[in-house]
C-alpha cells in the first residue's frame, strides 16, 4: 500500500508544500527522512511527530518528558489509516518548522518508479538556521534589497548570488529523497 501525502509548512505565505508518495509499511523515521529530502532540510536538528497528545520521535531516557513513542518502530500505516488523517511534524525545535502532514490518498500502486518520491511541490524551502518563519521573512527582505545594510553579509551567508523563494526543483527533491537522511558526518 502506498500513501500519497501533502506536507505543508504551516504559516508560510505564500504556501510552501510538497506532495510525496511513500510506502505505508515504512516507519515514521522513514517519513522523517523523506520530508528532509523533499524540502531540502539537512537533518541537522531534532524533530518530532505529533498526533493529538501522542509524541513520536527517538526516545531519550535522560530528557524524555513526553513519553515519546519510538518513530523507528511506528509504521506510517498505524498513524495515517484513512484518507484525511493527519499529523504534525516539527523540525528544528529552535526555529520551529511545523509541517502539517495529510493523507490525501491510499494507492494500490505508486505513480513513481521508486519510493519515497516527491510528485509535486511549491516554493523553495527556507534555509536552515534562518530563525523560523520570522527570520525567513526578514532574510527575504534583506536578500531582495541590494541597498539593505545587511545584504552583502546575507548574500555571502546563503552562498549564492540570489535566493528565489518561488524556486522548486522536483528532480533535485527526488535526488535528495533517494539519498536518504544526511547524518551529521555527511554535512
Amino acid at each position: 500500500m502506498v500513501c500519497q501525502l501533502r506536507i505543508d509548512l504551516k504559516g508560510a505565505k505564500p504556501p510552501i508544500w510538497r506532495r510525496i508518495v511513500i510506502d505505508a509499511s515504512g516507519s515514521l523515521y522513514d517519513l522523517h527522512c523523506a520530508i528532509q529530502g523533499a524540502f531540502g532540510w539537512y537533518n541537522g536538528h531534532l524533530h518530532g511527530f505529533y498526533q493529538g497528545r501522542t509524541v513520536f520521535g527517538i526516545p531519550d531516557s535522560e530528557y524524555d518528558l513526553h513519553r515519546t513513542v519510538d518513530e523507528r518502530t511506528t509504521l506510517i500505516a498505524d498513524v495515517l489509516r484513512r484518507e484525511g488523517d493527519s499529523l504534525e511534524y516539527e523540525y528544528d525545535f529552535g526555529d520551529a518548522w511545523i509541517h502539517k502532514i495529510k493523507l490525501e490518498k491510499i494507492l494500490d500502486q505508486s505513480p513513481a518508479e521508486t519510493l519515497p518520491a516527491c510528485i509535486k511541490g511549491k516554493n523553495a524551502c527556507p534555509p536552515e538556521d534562518i530563525g523560523g518563519l520570522w527570520g525567513y521573512y526578514d532574510f527575504l527582505e534583506v536578500i531582495n534589497d541590494p541597498e539593505h545594510p545587511d545584504h552583502a553579509e546575507m548574500a555571502e551567508w546563503i552562498g549564492e548570488d540570489s535566493f528565489d523563494p518561488t524556486d522548486f526543483d522536483l528532480q533535485l527533491a527526488n535526488g535528495r529523497m533517494t539519498d536518504g537522511c544526511l547524518e551529521p558526518s555527511d554535512w
